[in-house]
């Protein structure tokens, strides 16, 4: 409203250099926010995109590589080892061992078979599937996420509408103002040095290019936020939950230990497991045959006869003897294993933190091998300067025992640690900081950390976890470190800072020029450059990174 008075004054008293100061200075503000929102609205898209473009269709005994788009309800899609599952749906046909860390936070890979239903983001880590098609791609996924950054005004920061509201609520002020001017001083041109400065065009045009180009810096850092709200949550924040496997630590298993049995020495035992483990590349293989590498120690292939099971073990022999390796059930259970008499203590006395994979020779235990879930390197670093950064509790809280929970909190430094919750207790848990005045940050990465990531005041999922828990998230981070944590910290601090100090600027800026025009000091035109000027400039600022 003031921008069309003051431009139809100046017309009007034939200063048209002012008038057409204030109409480019609009459409300028215009193209900036465009611009900036165009380019958050990317990022986010991009990185909710699981990135599969083409997927093996079978038709008949065939296979041909269609585009995904062409996929309905129904049609059979085959996805081999090493290859994410596309769509969500049930397998109809082969076996395969299924990453599903995503779901369950956990990084052994599953057995699915036929009738197990399949989800979409999942990897197969071994064997192959035909897969029923049950849940089309997402066709208007892009769409929905644009319209939620357009539409949802709820994603705008407290701060930020409250600037937006006052620059609305100075409108009538500044009209009263241009006219007691006039009625005290019976001079228009002080009057219309009034009218000539407005706060609404700074406020409204620098608070949201501050928040919009907050996310498009996150975005240079492959941080992910769908809104200015939780920026605003994550500056205020005192508290974070964090969700261990896929977050605390990198969901990849690595040999811990190996513990030999009927006489032999780890390094045979070994040995023995990477040479039958070599050719099979599921997650607990590799890490078998990595170990073995990094040890030197030379696994050539003393096998024969292999027999592979998929998802539960292998059967080979050596020197005549039958060797299987694999879970507790397969060697055990299907194979008939025993363990040697005077070992059975050793045995209960396994390390319960991590998983094992059982070596039999000759239908007798050999050895086992502990795999562990090893901790990312800079966890503990990363909590330190959080602290730094203002938070003041951090809390994990997994699905895993007790054991492995206690030694992870201990490495990483947390003020308390939940071991063996449900979703619902994680949620729970966020609920009750919440209702005791704190402000609660979620991180986690699969769909058992979906409820909780919701009922924090800001939740952050890591970018490759389940689906789910990015959509249900306001923040999503990438997977490569958790680094990301405090840089996100630091732009929210920075940007609220900065938020507040441009709505001090505005005010009193502005409110020193309407002072300086009411007395007779600044001319209209004057008071008009130097709003436009200082227009120009907040918003400018507010353009630049935050982070130095």
């Amino acid at each position: 409203m003031l921008d069309a008075l003051s431009i139809g004054v100046s017309i009007l008293r034939s200063d048209f250099g002012t008038a057409s100061s204030v109409m480019f200075l609009l459409k300028l503000g215009e193209l900036l926010e465009e611009w900036t929102r165009k380019k958050s609205l990317s990022d986010l898209a991009r990185c909710m995109s699981l990135n599969v473009d083409r997927v093996w269709l079978k038709t008949g005994d065939t296979e041909v590589l269609v585009p995904i788009s062409d996929i309905k309800t129904g049609d059979l899609i085959c996805v081999h080892t090493g290859n994410v599952i596309p769509l969500d749906g049930r397998i109809t046909e082969g076996v395969a061992s299924v990453n599903q860390a995503s779901l369950t936070g956990e990084s052994i890979a599953v057995a699915k078979s036929e009738g197990s239903v399949v989800y979409a983001g999942t990897v197969v880590e071994e064997g192959e599937c035909v897969i029923a098609v049950e849940q089309m791609q997402g066709s208007s996924r892009y769409d929905q996420i644009v319209g939620m950054i357009e539409s949802s005004e709820k994603l705008k920061s407290t701060t930020e509408n409250r600037a937006l509201a006052l620059a609305d609520k100075l409108v009538p002020y500044s009209l009263a103002g241009t006219i007691i001017t006039y009625l005290l001083t019976r001079n228009v041109t002080r009057a219309v040095s009034i009218l000539m400065v407005d706060f609404s065009c700074a406020l409204k045009l620098s608070m949201p290019l501050a928040v919009l180009s907050a996310m498009r810096e996150c975005g240079g850092y492959h941080i992910t936020v769908k809104g200015g709200k939780y920026l605003e949550a994550v500056a205020k924040a005192d508290t974070i939950v964090f969700d261990k496997t896929g977050t605390l630590t990198h969901a990849v298993p690595t040999v811990a230990e190996v513990v030999p049995f009927g006489g032999r020495d780890a390094e045979s035992v070994l040995r023995i497991a990477a040479c039958l483990e070599e050719h099979y590349p599921h997650s607990m293989a590799n890490a078998v045959v990595k170990e073995a590498v990094q040890q030197g120690i030379a696994h050539d292939e003393m096998h024969s006869e292999v027999e592979y099971v998929v998802a539960h073990g292998i059967a080979s022999r050596i020197n005549g003897k039958k060797v299987v390796i694999g879970s507790h059930h397969f060697v055990f259970e299907d194979e008939g294993c025993t363990i040697p008499a005077d070992e059975q203590e050793k045995f209960d006395t396994l390390p319960e933190q991590y998983s094992h994979l059982y070596l039999a020779i000759g239908r007798e235990l050999s050895g086992v091998i502990c795999i562990a879930d090893p901790l990312r390197e800079e966890a503990a670093e990363v909590l330190n300067s959080l602290r730094k950064l203002g938070i003041k509790k951090a809390v994990m809280m997994t699905g895993d025992n007790e054991r492995t929970a206690a030694a992870i909190a201990r490495q990483v430094g947390v003020d308390e640690f939940y071991a063996e919750v449900l979703p619902e207790d994680k949620a729970h848990f966020v609920e009750q900081e919440k209702a005791a005045g704190r402000k609660v940050i979620m991180i986690g990465d699969g769909i058992n950390d979906s409820p909780a990531l919701s009922a924090a005041d800001v939740g952050i999922a890591i970018s490759d976890g389940a689906a789910i828990a990015r959509e249900i998230a306001d923040i999503t981070i990438a997977a490569d470190n958790l680094f990301e944590l405090t840089t996100l910290k630091r732009i929210s601090n920075a940007l609220l800072s900065r938020i507040n100090g441009n709505y001090r600027f505005v005010l009193g800026f502005n409110g020193t020029l309407i002072a300086l025009g009411a007395f007779g000091i600044l001319p209209p035109a004057t008071s008009a450059l130097l709003h436009n000027i200082s227009t120009i400039g907040i918003s400018v600022r507010s353009m630049t990174n935050l982070l130095k």
